[in-house]
């Protein structure tokens, strides 16, 4: 594009960084004062799809960015409200004379993004930034979407990847464009901080990635699955708000050697083109033969798996481990949420709303993809008779109990050797904590009896 604009503003969304940043460099080059805007949600406590944990988070990633931004000469302008009215306001008295953004991969954001092109009083330029390849760029030969992972990243992985555009080293803000401050804990009258979760930012963000690409992905294939140690990436959160770029990652990544690391990114991409292309899948079962399921009502069983009290050790390791960090090794997620579905016959979207409200990088389509995975309904899916024993699970990738012992702290000193199967007294494993709520070998009968009916109903 030629055209220049005098002034612009580009809006923060889930880019929070300076570094290839597609739709940032863009309006800089394209302009001579650019006014970077991100703008607050009337975000409430009691909220069901984000929580405390992630406002955090999204705190310490604005003030990192308002720092960065300050230090090549502009100014984070903060503003609150419905997006598409406080962009237009501020086009108004600002005089701006086009918007840059970089697009969602979710239908809310999507939406908001068409709203925006169809009322806007100047161009809007929009930018494929999240993913290395947009939704409707990997499609099969008839060009219909991908149903199935599998064929999916096949067609994902030999596909020559973008290149990062690198870091903007000069930004000019106009003066005089007023700001709300910063947003803190008191914002959202959260009170204090929670020191167990991970610093947000871009600074943070990369030197997490230093590490991984030094110490982890190289070591990916034998250690992703083992929980008690730091053998995933952790970056997860920094691709979900943007302070890291998937372009650069991937391209450092890639000298790794690890081709199953890479196929994890392929994953997330994945997830990206079933919600744009089956939206469906957030209210409805993406496998319509599993729609109409008989899930149980959520009761005492529920509000156990919630707090980490179910008396399987692996269960409640994973769930505390969450409620105080934000975040749940990949591996404990997949157990937890079988669990839930398998165990308890309890509606998948009640645990993709839990993990939303606490997930650091709970991305939607990600979210969503994974739980409809582990309930058997999903694109891709385990099949329904596929039910992972949390007992076999521990023994297996936790026998020493060094995962359990870290977070159920009531188990510390408890031999490990009793994490590995249900008590055969009948008696808690250690004072203060429960016995099992069910029994693991009847419920996998019950889920496969329920499961065959439905499918005989349907047929």
């Amino acid at each position: 594009m030629s055209q220049r604009f005098s002034r612009v503003i580009h809006w923060f969304r889930r880019d929070l960084r300076l570094s290839d940043n597609l739709s940032l460099n863009a309006a800089i080059s394209h302009s001579d004062e650019v006014i970077p805007l991100y703008i607050l949600s009337d975000w409430k406590k009691d909220h069901l799809w984000t929580g405390e944990k992630r406002q955090q988070f999204l705190c310490e990633c604005l003030a990192s960015l308002s720092q960065n931004i300050d230090h090549i000469g502009g100014a984070l302008i903060i503003r609150q409200g419905h997006a598409v009215t406080e962009l237009f306001k501020l086009v108004k008295e600002s005089k701006a004379e086009a918007i840059y953004l970089n697009q969602d991969v979710d239908p809310f954001g999507q939406a908001i993004e068409a709203k925006l092109k169809e009322e806007s009083p100047v161009p809007v330029f929009t930018h494929q930034d999240a993913a290395l390849h947009g939704v409707t760029e990997v499609l099969k030969g008839d060009g219909t979407p991908y149903r199935v992972y599998t064929p999916f990243s096949k067609r994902w992985l030999p596909l020559e990847k973008p290149k990062p555009t690198g870091r903007p080293k000069k930004l000019k803000t106009p003066e005089g464009i007023s700001s709300l401050p910063l947003p803190n804990l008191k914002t959202w009258d959260l009170g204090s901080s929670n020191p167990e979760i991970v610093a947000g930012g871009e600074k943070a963000a990369r030197a997490r990635m230093k590490e991984a690409l030094s110490k982890r992905i190289s070591k990916y294939d034998d250690t992703r699955d083992i929980p008690s140690i730091p053998g995933t990436s952790r970056l997860s959160q920094d691709l979900r708000w943007g302070t890291l770029s998937i372009r650069e990652l991937y391209q450092q990544a890639q000298k790794c050697g690890s081709e199953q690391y890479l196929k994890e990114l392929a994953w997330r991409e994945f997830y990206f083109q079933i919600l744009h292309h089956f939206p469906e899948v957030l209210k409805l079962e993406f496998n319509a033969d599993w729609r109409g399921l008989p899930w149980d009502e959520p009761s005492t069983q529920f509000e156990a798996w919630k707090n980490g009290q179910t008396g399987f050790p692996i269960i409640d390791a994973g769930i505390r481990e969450l409620l105080k960090t934000g975040f749940m090794h990949n591996r404990v997620r997949m157990i937890v949420a079988m669990f839930l579905t398998k165990d308890l016959h309890l509606d998948w979207r009640l645990g993709e709303q839990f993990f939303a409200q606490h997930l650091l990088d709970g991305e939607i389509a990600s979210n969503n993809g994974g739980w409809q995975w582990s309930a058997g309904t999903g694109a891709d899916a385990a099949p329904y008779f596929r039910i992972q024993n949390p007992w076999s699970q521990t023994k297996r990738f936790d026998p020493q109990g060094l995962y359990i012992k870290k977070w159920v702290p009531e188990l510390s000193e408890t031999d490990p050797k009793l994490f590995l199967a249900p008590p055969e007294d009948g008696e808690a494993i250690a004072e203060g904590y429960p016995t099992p709520i069910v029994d693991h070998s009847d419920e996998r009968n019950r889920t496969l009896a329920i499961f065959k009916k439905h499918r005989g109903e349907k047929n």
